[in-house]
């Protein structure tokens, strides 16, 4: 779903090497402690192309867990759930339950820059079996967690990435790819 306006959707996301984006409980701790580059290994790299962000309510309940001030005000933030009468919209943020092409060609129109798909699992997985995602840029935290949420849950459909780069952060390993 790539846009002659360069607003591609791109997936970026922590994942540790047995391939979780977070532990059982949904929390990401388990990040805080890994030796990066010192800095914050890329991210305002990053945010300063996206236009807007998605993410699934679970993904958002844990944002609202790791900071006072929600972090991607002044963006339009989509927060995806089956049942979006049941939250309330804030000025930062819109719950949605539109179909997922409808959101992203919303969340395209009204911003300029990259669509940021924060996560969760099950919303990549959407994304993947639509063929929604243009890119992905996935920070390989050296950690084994041995159980939590997978990026990739069981069920999600075949892809073929291609590797674009890769970018060593300390010991995280960046890797860009185009999603064929």
């Amino acid at each position: 779903m790539n846009d002659a306006n360069g607003n591609q959707v791109v997936l970026y996301i922590a994942m540790s090497l047995d391939g979780y984006i977070a532990l059982p409980d949904g929390s990401v701790d388990w990040l805080h402690d890994v030796k990066g580059d010192g800095g914050d290994n890329g991210y305002a790299e990053f945010y300063d192309t996206v236009g807007s962000v998605i993410m699934g309510r679970q993904t958002y309940d844990e944002v609202l867990t790791l900071t006072e001030e929600f972090p991607y005000a002044g963006k339009p933030c989509f927060v995806v759930t089956r049942t979006p009468s049941a939250h309330q919209s804030t000025p930062h943020v819109e719950f949605t339950g539109e179909p997922l092409s409808d959101l992203v060609r919303r969340a395209k129109e009204q911003s300029t820059g990259s669509v940021w798909l924060a996560g969760g699992g099950k919303l990549v997985q959407a994304f993947m079996k639509e063929g929604l995602i243009d890119e992905a840029v996935i920070a390989v935290i050296p950690k084994v967690l041995g159980r939590g949420i997978p990026l990739f849950p069981e069920g999600t459909a075949p892809g073929t990435f291609e590797l674009s780069r890769m970018e060593r952060r300390g010991d995280i390993a960046l890797l860009y790819y185009r999603i064929q």
